[in-house]
């Protein structure tokens, strides 16, 4: 009896929930929600490498069981994912229960998975295929300098019903590759250098590995870092660091999945990104998309002939496919460096006037970025593939999900 009282003084002490169980709300705010993305800090519930947790959420007196995701990343709080399933009236107040449990075999195959073929990651959702992330090299075509040469970026994205939405190496512009995030004048060590375009031999960006890889019901997704590389007289030199951290949603409405960019400097010194008119998050779209078959808007309703240069919460672009019409919704978080950022889009005159579709986040479009060697600097996006076209009034509700979420209350009592 002793002991146990002891055993029990010391857990109160630590802060550990005896129970295993926690209650949550998800408090909707001032916007109606449909399939939200949620997520909460499970820490109370001390799960470890040997638990699961259950959620329920109640309704009454019921309980109805809701597909969820813990997570423990390196260094972090571990964190549990659900969807805010149907739809949530601003003001609203749903509750949920969170139980600790002993971490069992999965019995079946999770519907949002990740194929790995020692080349490529490819998130698929029930056997859809979403995205696909090339962490091997993939040299030019055949004949072009093999400097436009490079790893680490993203293509195909693809729509739900299969079109392929990307363009990489494409003739005008070899070193456009699908989704990738370089950048266009960088100072390092009183030199300016260039790692957009590869082409001049002045930089570079390399996939160095994958850390982790995560399948599951509510998202696929990885972490992978990159090194931005600068070329000396006297060899190649890593001067950032960069983690990507993507996931794809299982939400019932299109392709929705997170882009997340963690930027340092990698070596003792600052690095400086220069003003200019364009750098940073860009995405090449298929070469069937032309001034004649597709249609941009942001959310301050410029169309494509007037949004370069202007600034914006989300951008989306549709076009005709071989199933019909598809397109992507592009939103920005307002937590991200010189948010609402500016753009740098090509017109309906690009490309002796073909109109291709290039569209680029680019926050260092009219001012400096400063990166301290001891600081992490975080850019975040949001994008949805979707079939058919999109209206004003959803794209704000999704920037609104992304940008705004739900409060996330938990009660760390135990009961």
């Amino acid at each position: 009896m002793k002991t146990f009282i002891v055993s029990l003084i010391m857990a109160l002490a630590m802060n550990i929930n005896i129970a295993g169980k926690i209650r949550i709300a998800v408090q909707s705010g001032s916007h109606e929600r449909i399939d939200c993305v949620i997520s909460a800090d499970v820490s109370v519930l001390h799960p470890n490498e040997k638990h699961a947790v259950e959620l329920y959420e109640e309704t009454g007196k019921q309980k109805k069981p809701v597909p969820c995701q813990l997570v423990t990343e390196k260094g972090e709080a571990p964190r549990l994912y659900w969807i805010l399933d149907g739809k949530t009236n601003a003001g609203a107040v749903r509750t949920f229960v969170a139980r600790r449990t002993v971490k069992k075999k999965q019995a079946e195959e999770a519907l949002m998975t990740v194929e790995d073929d020692q080349k490529t990651l490819l998130l698929k959702k029930g056997g859809m295929n979403i995205l696909q992330y090339n962490y091997a090299r993939v040299e030019p075509p055949a004949g072009v300098d093999p400097s436009y040469g490079r790893s680490g970026f993203i293509h195909p994205v693809y729509s739900p019903d299969g079109n392929i939405l990307t363009a990489i190496q494409p003739k005008d512009h070899y070193h456009h590759y699908g989704i990738w995030n370089p950048w266009t004048r960088i100072m390092y060590d009183g030199k300016m250098y260039d790692l957009w375009n590869i082409g001049d031999k002045q930089g570079t960006v390399k996939a160095r590995k994958v850390e982790d890889i995560y399948n599951g019901d509510v998202f696929a997704g990885y972490n992978a870092r990159l090194d931005h590389y600068i070329f000396r007289p006297e060899g190649e030199k890593a001067i950032m660091s960069e983690l990507w951290k993507i996931k794809a949603w299982n939400v019932s409405d299109g392709f929705l999945w997170d882009f997340e960019s963690c930027l340092h400097p990698s070596t003792s010194l600052p690095v400086l990104i220069k003003e200019y008119r364009y750098a940073g998050f860009g995405y090449r779209a298929t070469e069937d998309w032309t001034r004649e078959n597709c249609v941009m808007l942001t959310s301050e309703g410029k169309t494509r002939q007037q949004i370069d240069g202007s600034v914006a919460r989300w951008i989306y672009v549709e076009g005709d496919t071989k199933t019909g019409r598809s397109g992507l919704l592009f939103m920005e978080r307002p937590d991200n460096y010189n948010s609402p950022e500016p753009l740098r889009i090509w017109d309906e005159n690009a490309n002796g006037g073909r109109g291709d579709v290039f569209i680029n986040f680019a926050p260092t479009k009219n001012k400096d970025w400063e990166l301290q060697p001891d600081k992490h600097y975080l850019l975040r996006y949001r994008i949805l593939s979707y079939e058919g076209e999109i209206t004003k009034e959803k794209a704000d509700r999704l920037w609104n999900d992304f940008a705004n979420p739900p409060v996330v209350i938990v009660d760390s009592n135990a009961y």
